[in-house]
């Protein structure tokens, strides 16, 4: 079956199975279940109801269930096992994997992209929407730093491989530091520096992300409030920092999280620049690296990832209900 076929098969199949499903539950609730007739007709069709949102809903909680739901329980169940997958060791894996070294500097590693990526992102990104508002040619900056957004992770790093090439007529770094008479130096065997260096085209790409999202925010200040500082005697600096940044602290957080929560994911840059090499292992690409050798240890590393994630994502979704009311 060629693929444009089985994709039109699999919509309608899809589709028609829904409209069937409604059409059904909702039949068979309405006139075998609670029929709307005799003696207890505002009782049935009270019950009846109640019950109907549930019909609607049971498509997404089993879909949810089945590609949610399912997969967690059984990466924790299957990280339980050996590498084989025949014999159970309980939480052999995870002992095995705190006590690896590689493990922690994977996880110092994290913990050093979690601080630095998602506080630059958001200040840069703080920065520019402030001040590409004052320019006339705004609109055009915002566009340029948004562009990243637009390239794919593993089409970034290829970008800044270039830049931070060891070969001068390539790189641009090089050619800087042969231009002032310096030696080529390969930048991604650096010991720990290398980590700031992957850092920076994460930052590069979110912090468009940032921008847009916080230059909506500034826009939706109050306009009295400012002018109320300003005829206090209060100067631009004072004005951003004790007037605006406050209004908006709340989406700044929302940014930070979103941002946050990527970064416990990015696995596409390190694996592009380092294959996670010259100590630049991050959690994912640890994971990674164990895979298709030990199963059992992988999805004890994917466990892990997702309860780091878990906090951060429920708070940013507090937060982000709270900017909604």
């Amino acid at each position: 079956m060629s693929p444009l076929l089985q994709g039109v098969l699999t919509i309608l199949i899809g589709v028609g199975g829904c409209v069937g499903y409604f059409y059904a539950s909702n039949l068979f609730l309405d006139k075998v279940l609670y029929p709307a007739s005799g003696p207890n007709i505002g009782r049935n069709i009270n019950r009846a109801n109640r019950i109907r949102p549930w019909l609607f809903l049971m498509p997404a909680v089993l879909a949810l269930g089945l590609y949610l739901v399912y997969p967690v329980v059984g990466s924790f169940y299957r990280s339980l096992f050996n590498r084989a997958g025949d014999e159970f060791i309980w939480f052999g894996n995870y002992t095995s994997m705190f006590g690896d070294a590689e493990f922690r500097e994977a996880f110092v590693n994290n913990l050093l992209w979690v601080l630095v990526v998602p506080a630059m992102s958001t200040f840069l990104g703080l920065l520019v929407a402030q001040l590409t508002d004052r320019l006339s040619w705004g609109n055009i900056a915002k566009s340029l730093i948004f562009m990243p957004m637009a390239i794919s992770f593993v089409g970034a790093s290829l970008i800044w491989k270039m830049v931070y090439s060891n070969n001068p007529d390539i790189g641009l770094i090089n050619a800087i530091i042969v231009f002032f008479g310096g030696e080529p130096v390969d930048i991604m065997l650096i010991p720990f520096w290398n980590n700031f260096f992957l850092m920076v085209i994460l930052i590069w790409i979110q912090t468009g992300f940032a921008m847009v999202i916080l230059s909506g925010a500034l826009r939706g200040i109050p306009e009295e409030t400012i002018e109320a500082a300003i005829i206090d005697g209060a100067g631009p600096v004072q004005i951003f920092f004790k007037i605006k940044v406050p209004q908006i602290v709340g989406t700044i957080m929302v940014v930070w999280t979103t941002i946050t929560i990527l970064v416990l994911k990015v696995f596409d840059i390190v694996y592009t620049m380092t294959s996670g090499n010259f100590g630049t292992q991050i959690l994912p690409s640890y994971m990674m690296s164990y895979m298709f050798r030990d199963d059992g240890r992988a999805t004890a590393v994917a466990f892990v990832i997702m309860l780091v994630v878990l906090p951060v994502m429920i708070w940013n979704i507090v937060q982000a209900r709270k900017e909604m009311r």
